[in-house]
């Protein structure tokens, strides 16, 4: 039976390609648990599956399917570190603090690939990432980072690459040089969801899909968080609902705002294609970013259409092909055999929000593009707070984390102005 999310437009090339996706049946009754979690995606059932192990009784509730945000339809990229450079946070935060939240970063790679192995989800792990300069004024940038993160923060996997052997690796001229990163790669991300929800299952952890959470109090100890079809009293809550939180829940709304990206699958390019040779993955230096990488079959999957309004784009191929064409003219007419979007939850300064919204209650998201590889890792942080040490996720909750500007009435129209200039800065 073909599933469609009723969340996200596009069917995906991911949902083509998992094989059997379980169900999971719908919460119907009261329950009472250690932990409840909201969202399930890679956030929400890594912390299931951590918190199962140690031994709590948890519920976790998702709205759809698992994976129907974020965690089961992005570009599939881990990349290294956090969203911004090791050396912006060292700008903000001194190197101490930044060595050690890049140290947490790699950490989580690490735990990520470890998790896939041990459990035996197939992943479709291919290794490189490149990320490159689209402006030729950005060259020196890049071939400094290169150098920092080898002798300041102990990464030696990042090279420098020159405008010749850019396009050699990428199969195409349009960019002046960059950096590739031979310590990461990137996933079929719906493979990670469906495997750790099993292993979640397989520890215990009770999963319901197709259960909207209505409300959340936090009152005399005791968390509670309402569906349409019965209550959960826990002691503990996650939210873990990152873009698609809606009005669930204010504070994180205020913070966290959800904008759409855009993929399209081609079909497969063949043996002889000169896109990307060696499998890496790309992502460049727009504001606006385009994301892209081959799949195991050789298609180009090719993210490049952010929108910052509510609605989404009539025609997704169209646009991913204009795309593509710019980079690899001779795709010009290729066909496009899915075309798919969601929405990925950005914060104002791009870094991850993690917060205690009321007594007992912690939302984590915000990831802005980066959370294939921290999203499933901050799970497992959350789950070591709750088993009392809280010293390593707040390394994250102390980050500066402001509001958008403009309420809830104006935030969305204001952002859509400030992000399209973004934009058309990305094109002078």
């Amino acid at each position: 039976m073909s599933y469609q999310s009723p969340i996200s437009p596009g069917r995906s090339w991911y949902e083509d390609t998992v094989g059997p996706r379980p169900e999971y049946s719908g919460l119907d009754g009261d329950l009472t648990c250690d932990v409840v979690i909201i969202g399930g995606g890679f956030t929400g059932l890594s912390a299931a599956v951590h918190l199962a192990k140690a031994g709590s009784n948890v519920v976790l509730i998702e709205a759809y399917r698992f994976g129907d945000g974020a965690s089961g339809r992005n570009g599939g990229q881990l990349g290294t570190g956090q969203r911004a450079w090791a050396e912006e946070l060292e700008a903000e935060y001194g190197l101490s603090r930044a060595k050690a939240l890049f140290d947490l970063a790699e950490e989580a790679k690490a735990h990520l690939m470890e998790f896939a192995a041990v459990n035996r989800i197939e992943i479709d792990y291919m290794p490189g990432q490149m990320s490159v300069a689209h402006k030729k004024r950005y060259v020196d940038d890049y071939k400094a980072h290169a150098e920092i993160m080898a002798s300041r923060f102990g990464y030696p996997h990042i090279s420098f690459m020159d405008a010749r052997e850019t396009a050699e690796r990428l199969g195409s001229t349009a960019y002046f040089g960059g950096t590739r990163d031979i310590g990461t790669g990137h996933i079929h991300p719906l493979k990670l969801v469906i495997g750790t929800a099993k292993v979640a299952a397989e520890a215990g952890a009770q999963l319901f899909e197709q259960t909207l959470a209505t409300g959340i109090t936090s009152v005399g100890g005791k968390v509670k968080v309402t569906t349409p079809n019965g209550t959960i009293t826990a002691e503990k809550c996650l939210v873990g609902v990152n873009a698609y939180g809606g009005a669930l829940e204010p504070v994180s709304a205020a913070h966290i705002m959800p904008i759409g990206s855009f993929i399209g699958a081609t079909v497969p390019l063949g043996a002889d294609t000169k896109v990307l040779p060696g499998g890496e993955a790309v992502d460049d230096s727009r504001f606006v970013v385009r994301y892209f990488r081959k799949s195991r079959d050789g298609r180009l999957l090719f993210g490049g259409r952010e929108i910052y309004a509510v609605n989404d784009p009539r025609d997704i191929h169209i646009h991913i092909r204009r795309q593509i064409a710019e980079l690899y003219p001779d795709l010009r007419d290729v066909e496009i055999t899915h075309g798919w979007g969601g929405y990925v939850g950005i914060t104002v300064p791009r870094k991850p929000f993690v917060r205690e919204v009321m007594p007992n209650v912690i939302s984590v998201g915000g990831y802005s593009g980066h959370g294939v590889m921290l999203s499933n890792f901050f799970g497992k942080l959350y789950a070591e707070t709750v088993s009392g040490n809280r010293d390593r996720l707040k390394l994250i909750e102390d980050l500066k984390i402001p509001p958008f500007p403009g309420g809830r009435r104006w935030r969305t129209p204001l952002l859509f102005l400030a992000l399209n200039w973004f934009a058309l800065r990305d094109r002078i």
